[in-house]
């Protein structure tokens, strides 16, 4: 898996997504209960293992398309085999940045908490928003947070 360059600021910007983030989570949490049948950590990141129904891998790919977009310090990988699609994940070597790997992995867990419930962990690991704070998200003591240069 090639990562990124270990300079990749550990930076959320979906300013040209074209999704929010709430549907974004929604995404998830129906690909989760639909196609999700396992989960592990690899020797480089996390690997979630999905059934290989019709037109999964093509959503996975866009989805993983999407969040690299996004968060450009993750490098994900998808393959097919066996009968399940894997999407791998590894990040920049940061303790951000794998900080939010962990939570990453944890989303199967954590979907239903919500947006604000999220970007709020994300925060306090360290993960910066691109243009500020989301609403109602607020950056702990001693941290950065905020506006991140364009």
């Amino acid at each position: 898996m090639d990562l990124p360059d270990p300079s990749t600021p550990v930076a959320c910007d979906m300013t040209t997504a074209r999704d929010t983030p709430q549907q974004r989570l929604a995404e998830y949490r129906k690909l989760f209960a639909e196609a999700l049948v396992g989960r592990e950590r690899t020797e480089v990141g996390i690997r979630f293992r999905f059934r290989a129904d019709p037109g999964v891998e093509a959503w996975i790919r866009d989805l993983a398309e999407r969040e690299k977009a996004c968060c450009a310090f993750f490098a994900f990988t998808i393959a097919v085999t066996s009968g399940e699609v894997l999407w791998d994940a590894a990040v920049i070597d940061n303790d951000a940045a794998r900080a939010i790997l962990d939570e990453f992995y944890r989303l199967p867990e954590t979907v239903a908490e919500g947006v604000e419930a999220l970007q709020e962990r994300y925060v306090a690991h360290g993960l910066e928003f691109v243009g500020g704070q989301p609403s109602g998200v607020t950056k702990p003591p001693g941290r950065g947070g905020g506006r991140l240069p364009r």
